[in-house]
């Protein structure tokens, strides 16, 4: 469809050869926010992290969470994405995550009605 598509995270959590699929990989968050419209924010299942080689919390928000600082830098206007729940000082600052750059309450709001929809579109395919 046209999108520039880029992952950007620590290189534990990139799919291999993610490249293969005409995605970009970067590994600097600055450069993501510059370079990129929308950002869909993934959240890190915490639950799932126990006894992993997971980076700490803290080193993983100051080398990739999005902040309000990191966003004023390159005073654009962006979207913000996240499937929710958030992990607030994680993956997203509260003052990110409440503010004017997300659509996220949008993206819960109407989640469950476009998941449907597509199905049945992928249904009457046939």
């Amino acid at each position: 469809m046209g999108a520039e598509v880029s992952v950007c995270g620590p290189a534990t959590l990139i799919p291999r050869n993610i490249e293969n699929l005409g995605v970009k990989v970067l590994n600097n968050i600055e450069e993501s926010i510059k370079n990129h419209d929308i950002l869909n924010v993934l959240r890190i299942q915490l639950e799932r992290q126990a006894g992993s080689s997971f980076h700490p919390l803290r080193e993983y928000h100051n080398y990739f969470g999005i902040t309000k600082q990191r966003l004023d830098k390159y005073n654009k206007d962006i979207v913000i994405l996240h499937p929710g729940p958030i992990n607030r000082g994680v993956e997203l600052s509260s003052e990110v995550a409440d503010g004017p750059y997300q659509i996220i309450l949008d993206q819960v709001t109407n989640g469950v009605a476009v998941r449907m929809a597509v199905l049945y579109l992928l249904g009457t395919m046939n």
